[in-house]
């Protein structure tokens, strides 16, 4: 018995030949190009939906674009790296690109064979979140495919930028402490020693934004900082170095939301309450923080938006390589919950 006949795959040809125009309109339209008018765009595609026509990535690639964007985001568990991917399919939604997904696993080697898959794969971009790699290494990624780097400081020629102004949403927290009444506020930080690296890296200017903000309250014989990551384990393995302190602290300044869910639990496990005993605040503004049993007070540097304008300057990037990098710097705002509070007499 012979095998069934496989379905023929529908060409751009069958497309032309169902709308009634001609495979250079098809491929006009398929590429988003100038000259073709809203009515042909709408009849073409019109044919596509009804045929089901599917054009080739290989072969999309071979005539220069695969309309694909590759993004590496360092740590998938984190609450926070998911809305900035939100916002960069929500600003790619109308357009001819899919997103394609890779975790970066918070290290040099997994994000280079990341970064270089990409590449050869012929992606026509690609966005890179809170990368840890050398600047040498973005700037050969930026120099082979249009890259848009999210998360890191400082300014490239190769690669466009966008951050939150960590150094404010440090002091953001600080003020906000010390407004209440706090003196003992101490800080969970990601340890970064790479010299290469320190001075771009949101973590390392979130704790120099902490040491400076306390230096203005006049609170510097105070500063307290304890290096862990930023992860929920490593909330919790500061959070116990810091409650083992001969002078604990009343209030703890974690991070990221996700260090502040391990501050949460070691509190709890040392028969603490949280905001009566300790105050707590993160940093991401993440959707668990909003939720009525955590209520955690965080700064909010609008994931979601970032990564929308990421999305942005990528696409201006792949339509023109030799326009000017642009660097974009947000500036977080605070949103206090229940987790913070006046210091316990």
């Amino acid at each position: 018995m012979n095998p069934p006949a496989q379905p023929k795959r529908v060409t751009i040809v069958d497309v032309a030949q169902h709308a009634q125009v001609s495979t250079t309109a098809v491929s006009k339209v398929l590429r988003n190009a100038y000259g073709t008018s809203p009515q042909m765009r709408a009849k073409v595609r019109r044919a596509i939906a009804e045929l089901g026509y599917r054009p080739l990535a290989a072969a999309r690639g071979m005539r220069g674009q695969t309309y694909t964007v590759g993004v590496m985001l360092p740590d998938i568990r984190n609450p926070f790296f998911p809305e900035i991917l939100d916002g960069i399919t929500d600003a790619l939604w109308d357009t001819d690109y899919q997103v394609l997904m890779a975790p970066g696993r918070n290290g040099e080697e997994a994000e280079a064979k990341v970064t270089e898959a990409m590449i050869d794969r012929g992606m026509d971009g690609v966005i890179l979140v809170a990368p840890v790699s050398s600047r040498a290494h973005l700037e050969w990624v930026a120099n082979t495919v249009p890259t848009v780097v999210v998360g890191r400081h400082g300014q490239s020629a190769a690669y466009d930028t966008v951050s939150d102004d960590d150094l404010a949403g440090a002091a953001l927290i600080v003020d906000h402490f010390a407004d209440l009444g706090h003196r003992h506020i101490a800080h969970i930080e990601h340890d970064e020693t790479d010299p290469r690296r320190i001075a771009e890296m949101p973590n390392a200017i979130r704790a120099s934004g902490y040491r400076k903000a306390m230096r203005a309250r006049g609170l510097e014989d105070e500063i307290d900082i304890v290096s862990t990551t930023y992860t929920q384990e490593g909330g919790y393995l500061g959070a116990q170095q810091l409650l083992n302190r001969p002078q604990r602290p009343t209030a703890i300044f974690a991070g990221a939301d996700i260090v502040a869910m391990g501050v949460l639990q070691a509190v709890a496990e040392a028969g603490l309450s949280v905001p009566a005993d300790i105050s707590i605040a993160g940093y991401d503004n993440t959707t668990f923080a909003a939720l009525g049993p955590i209520s955690l007070t965080s700064v909010d540097q609008a994931g979601r938006h970032i990564g929308t304008t990421a999305a942005q300057l990528l696409i201006d990037r792949i339509a023109d390589r030799t326009r000017p990098t642009v660097q974009i710097k947000f500036s977080p705002s605070l949103v206090p919950r229940r987790t913070s509070t006046y210091p316990p007499t």
